[in-house]
């Protein structure tokens, strides 16, 4: 009770500014709006918020915790010491780092409310020791264990049963029961040998613990040591910002050519998806194949191209070559104007998606607790951490001038150091794929964040754009057609000729410089679109750059030349009748007009109506029609009750959106307030109880109030049913809300007097 005094103390005497910055780094503590410094001060030491608040913390914060903790447990035990101080504090620790870097540490933790000042001595928060990420003295006594070079070397000469225990005893946990910790035990046996090579400590005949550093080498995390209090220094590797760039943007452009591939394979037979929601395993390889995208490439582009609503799960358009109720993933919409956006915007849509994205791709094909192989779009995907990892990774990478590339190793080592209680999220295969995974998407070149992917970064969409779009090679518009009948774009075309290019040929080769390819296909697809002959020969004669070969001009004209001998056209039903005559007297009536009849043999016509419109048409003109199948057989077309399957609607994730700088310091204003009216001394008070007599007595408070100049503590419930104590000076009372001063900010206030609970004169 003497600490949460002291707490609500020291937080009372704390700037407004200082308040807010509190409620920046640990928002929990805001929600809801604590009536007093003294529930602030309740909330500030609940256990799971400090634990939440303490999980930034990085390994200097924590020493400084776990100093303040051994002295308080020697205290607790009746030894004869002094509170520490900053300067005693310091002491301690001098020989392992500076004064500047000590004190910027404590003042986060200040900041944070987990360590508080009561005169010069320092108190921390009970509940803080409990965040500690490794045991007790880790941080102030001298190691003694091995390190990693001495433990991989220990490593390589166990046996297959001892590495086997290792393992067990590291993704368990770190203790384990046993009968051959004993003295006297035959040498020979796993646990004895380990002992000896200290890969196991023994902590009592039947107990051995695995050491903290031999279980970070064998879960592949980077190894910490609680003892540095200085963070690491990676070894940079430079590089020009030119050639980052440059490299960035070869991704990007392979990126987007490769979306676009898998939109429109999915546009042309969608995938069926499983019924966990994900994407099979055999349609993934059949997109690949058919796309010429490599397996784990093709679920990152998925992945992509599904967080940015480009495609999506549900029952497509019927299709030709698809007939089922069941789910699909398919292109949107949207993905048509994507489609035709700039590459620098395109290129945005998808970086931002990577970014946002609450899943990790990289985890595609890796083997799930059932030890079946995750699937690309699958619920396993999700982790709650991937964007905060992923932002700690690359706003590392940010820290250092552009075209500075920091390896795997030396990222999670760093990390670690920062965020000791989330170090194994950085083990090496992590940093390593989300790496992978940022060069795929053009983040970054040679290891080294571009310079649109740091403008990214940074929250500008507008700067992101125009750096990608300096980058990218800038758009030709014209080919070289060769005698082969191969079609060159030296880069990228612009999108006008891109498009009537794709029309007219197939790739056959992507890269800086693509090779098209022109067929007797490509020339009849491009006829089927509706452009003729003498447009084709003008589309090569004006943007070829080399004269167009007569092998492309022989075949355009063969080709057209036999094009649309045999004609297909749509229709929804047909007439038909043996009497030629009465099939005329049809196709004169106005009837025909209506449904588009169209004949197309003497005793048949056809029509773009549906059958049962054209049966109610022609017996609404007087005559007598009959449906028949395809086998000529009367059939029963009377009408059905229509029927829709259900859909569970997808609940979107709640995302609450943290407030801002004005709106926190208006919480601490109304905290200063019921601050205030929590220790005010008050006279006369009457409570509203919804009675015409407690309204009145309300009403004639207030009123001598504003009459004598007297300020009130009044009790108020907002529009929200919070409720709130705070003093203020009533001016006026009328047309049902109070107008009073608040005497702090001077600002006038209003209140709705029928949401006033209580009034109290102060005295």
């Amino acid at each position: 009770m003497i600490a949460t005094d002291s707490l609500v103390d020291w937080l009372g005497a704390r700037t407004d500014a200082q308040l807010v910055t509190l409620l920046q780094l640990r928002p929990d503590l805001a929600v809801p709006l604590p009536a007093s410094m003294s529930v602030l001060a309740v909330r500030a030491q609940q256990r799971a918020s400090v634990l939440r608040a303490a999980d930034d913390l990085d390994t200097l914060e924590f020493a400084i915790i776990e100093a303040l903790t051994a002295n308080e447990d020697a205290r607790t035990i009746g030894a004869e010491l002094t509170p520490l101080t900053r300067v005693t504090l310091h002491a301690q620790l001098a020989d392992r780092v500076t004064k500047t870097a000590f004190n910027a540490a404590l003042t986060r933790l200040l900041d944070r409310a987990l360590v508080w000042q009561v005169g010069a001595d320092l108190d921390l928060t009970p509940s803080a020791a409990e965040a500690l990420p490794w045991p007790l003295g880790a941080t102030t006594a001298l190691p003694d264990a091995l390190t990693e070079p001495e433990v991989n070397a220990a490593l390589a000469t166990v046996s297959p049963p001892e590495r086997a225990l290792l393992d067990k005893l590291a993704t368990t946990g770190p203790r384990g029961r046993t009968r051959d910790a004993a003295p006297g035990t035959d040498p020979a046996r796993p646990v004895p040998r380990l002992l000896a090579v200290r890969l196991l400590h023994r902590i009592d005949d039947e107990t051995v613990e695995l050491p903290v550093t031999v279980g970070q080498v064998l879960r592949g995390e980077p190894v910490t040591d609680p003892h540095a209090l200085a963070p690491p220094k990676p070894a940079l590797v430079k590089n020009a910002a030119t050639e980052v760039n440059a490299v960035g943007a070869g991704e990007v452009g392979e990126l987007l050519r490769d979306a676009g591939d898998l939109i429109e394979a999915l546009g042309r037979l969608p995938a069926p998806a499983l019924r966990a929601g994900g994407l099979g395993v055999r349609e993934a390889r059949r997109l690949a194949k058919q796309t010429g995208i490599e397996e784990q490439r093709t679920g990152l582009l998925l992945e992509l191209l599904a967080a940015a609503k480009l495609i999506e799960k549900g029952l497509p358009e019927p299709t030709p070559d698809l007939d089922s109720t069941d789910d699909f993933w398919a292109p949107t919409p949207a993905a048509d104007s994507w489609l035709d956006a700039p590459s620098s915007t395109r290129w945005v849509t998808l970086a931002q998606a990577w970014l946002e994205l609450d899943r990790m791709p990289w985890m595609i094909g890796l083997r799930d607790a059932a030890d079946k192989p995750i699937a690309a779009l699958s619920a396993e995907l999700r982790v709650p951490h991937a964007v905060r990892d992923r932002a700690a990774i690359l706003g590392l990478l940010a820290e250092y001038p552009t075209g500075t590339a920091v390896t795997p190793a030396d990222i999670g080592k760093t990390l670690a150091w920062r965020m000791p209680r989330r170090r194994r999220h950085f083990r090496l295969d992590a940093v390593t794929s989300t790496l992978a995974e940022a060069a795929v998407v053009g983040l970054l070149g040679r290891g080294a964040l571009d310079s649109a992917g740091r403008a990214l970064l940074h929250g500008s969409v507008a700067d992101a754009e125009s750096e990608m779009t300096a980058a990218l090679p800038k758009p030709v518009d014209h080919v070289l057609v060769q005698a082969d009948l191969t079609v060159i774009a030296p880069g990228p075309l612009v999108p006008e000729l891109r498009a009537k290019i794709a029309l007219v040929a197939d790739v056959e080769s992507a890269g800086a410089a693509t090779v098209y390819r022109v067929s007797d296909a490509t020339v009849r697809r491009a006829l089927d679109a509706g452009l003729t002959a003498a447009e084709l020969h003008a589309l090569f004669a004006t943007s070829s750059r080399t004269p167009v070969p007569q092998s492309l001009t022989y075949l355009i004209d063969d080709v057209a030349r036999r094009h649309g001998q045999l004609r297909v056209g749509m229709a929804q039903s047909f007439l038909r009748s043996d009497d030629p005559t009465l099939l005329a007297q049809v196709l004169a009536a106005p009837v025909a007009e209506t449904l588009a009849l169209r004949a197309i043999a003497p005793t048949v016509a056809i029509a773009l109506a549906p059958l049962a419109e054209m049966l109610d048409q022609l017996r609404a003109a007087g005559f007598a029609p009959a449906g028949e199948d395809s086998g000529g057989a009367i059939v029963d077309l009377r009408p059905r009750g229509a029927r829709i399957s259900v859909r569970p609607l997808a609940r979107r994730p709640y995302r609450p959106t943290p407030p801002n700088d004005d709106q926190l310091a208006q919480l601490v204003t109304e905290l200063r307030a019921g601050e205030r009216a929590a220790g005010a001394r008050t006279g006369h008070s009457v409570r509203t109880d919804g009675t015409r007599t407690g309204t009145a007595a309300t009403l004639a408070l207030l009123q001598l109030a504003a009459r004598v100049g007297r300020p009130v503590n009044i009790g108020y419930v907002d529009a929200q049913g919070v409720a709130t104590q705070r003093v203020v000076e009533p001016l006026r009372v009328g047309n049902g809300q109070l107008d009073a001063v608040d005497p702090v900010s001077g600002a006038t206030r209003h209140f709705t007097l029928h949401r006033i609970a209580s009034v109290a004169l102060l005295d």
